[in-house]
């Protein structure tokens, strides 16, 4: 409807101008009026497709819709990767084919002839033995398929070193004093000891002691048998200075050797020795014969302490001559070096032979350079118990 009146009025508008014009304008006219209608028209169907667009109104128009296709695939899951093969195992070891060694049943014959037969009769059955060999066949048996050998753990037995069996004669009864020297914190001190010796029957008794000024520094009891080898402690007893006295026990029914000090334990194999009772050893077997020592030479016994024990390597330094309350004396020199890393002492001692082989010197060094010399000043006898 409003295309209609739009297009009715300007139709007017131009019919109007037409007629109104002159006749020398009239083609003037004409022309100008057929371009207005025309711009007209053309204006009014561009307003018109417009207003249709805006305004809603249906204007038919050919529509190419276009199909899109959309191929949608699968996401590709991750393909695992495999594992490498174990590695092959090891083919087992073929068993080997042990056979086992054919015993002729000649050799087993003659195996069995008795040792002891006289030569004629041991003759005649070698004789036998021998004419019997072509008829015995010789056939090897099946071999025996052996297992693969397995580790078997064989425990270490340490056999004890065997104890040297010495000649001995025990020294008699008596009393030996000391002179005693000690160097203690890099002070020189004086003193005087003792060192008793009894011996009954089958029986000892050593008892001894050092002091310095007013004090024991030292102390120590051993006591045990006598026999055919010497001395055989069964306890000994020390008492150092500010120190609780100690026992170490040579238990003869179950064969050990305990300490009051420590737990440890060693077996009592025979010959073994204490602190106090090594020294007079020594001198029983030189007194028993003095070619027993030999300048140079080691002599090994297993000597308890107070905590422990261990083998002494005694090395026999030879003979030296002393000088003891300005007399000359002729005594073998012994040293004792503990083990190295120990905080052991060292001992060293000087037996005379010319005065039964007694102690006449005793030398203890501490490893922080102590040292606690006795040298003895006179000798008791005593009786014996």
């Amino acid at each position: 409807m409003l295309r209609r009146k739009v297009i009715g009025r300007d139709c007017v508008y131009t019919v109007a101008m037409i007629i109104t014009a002159s006749p020398e304008n009239l083609f003037q006219r004409w022309r100008n009026a057929l371009v207005i209608v025309t711009v007209s028209l053309l204006l009014h169907l561009l307003a018109f497709n417009w207003a249709s667009s805006r305004l809603g109104h249906p204007v038919e128009r050919v529509r190419h819709e276009e199909v899109v296709t959309i191929l949608l695939s699968p996401i590709a899951e991750p393909v695992p990767v495999p594992a490498p093969p174990p590695p092959p195992k090891p083919a087992p070891a073929k068993p080997r084919v042990v056979r086992p060694a054919v015993v002729s049943p000649v050799a087993k014959a003659a195996a069995d002839i008795p040792a002891d037969l006289p030569a004629p009769v041991a003759q005649e059955a070698a004789t036998d033995v021998v004419a019997t060999a072509a008829t015995v066949p010789q056939a090897l048996p099946d071999p025996v398929i052996a297992p693969e050998p397995v580790a078997v753990a064989v425990a270490t037995v340490v056999e004890p070193e065997p104890v040297r069996i010495f000649k001995t004669a025990p020294p008699p009864s008596a009393e030996v004093k000391y002179d005693v020297q000690a160097l203690r914190d890099a002070k020189t001190v004086y003193g005087s000891g003792k060192i008793s010796w009894q011996s009954a029957g089958d029986t000892y008794q050593i008892n001894g002691e050092a002091g310095v000024l007013f004090f024991t520094v030292l102390g120590f009891r051993s006591e045990g048998s006598l026999g055919d080898d010497g001395i055989t402690p069964l306890r000994y007893s020390e008492k150092r200075f500010r120190k609780a006295e100690t026992n170490t026990h040579f238990q003869r029914e179950n064969k050990v050797i305990s300490f009051s000090a420590s737990t440890a334990t060693y077996p009592r194999n025979g010959g073994e020795q204490d602190r106090a009772s090594i020294v007079w050893q020594l001198a029983a077997i030189g007194r028993g014969d003095a070619a027993q020592f030999a300048a140079g030479t080691e002599l090994d016994f297993f000597v308890a302490g107070v905590r422990d024990a261990e083998t002494w390597h005694i090395k026999v330094i030879g003979e030296e001559q002393l000088a003891l309350g300005g007399t000359p004396v002729t005594a073998w020199h012994f040293l004792r070096t503990p083990r190295p890393g120990s905080y052991d002492t060292q001992v060293e001692f000087w037996l005379a032979p010319s005065r039964e082989w007694y102690p006449v010197r005793l030398r203890q060094t501490e490893t922080n350079g102590d040292t606690l010399t006795m040298s003895m000043s006179s000798i008791t006898p005593l009786a014996s118990r």
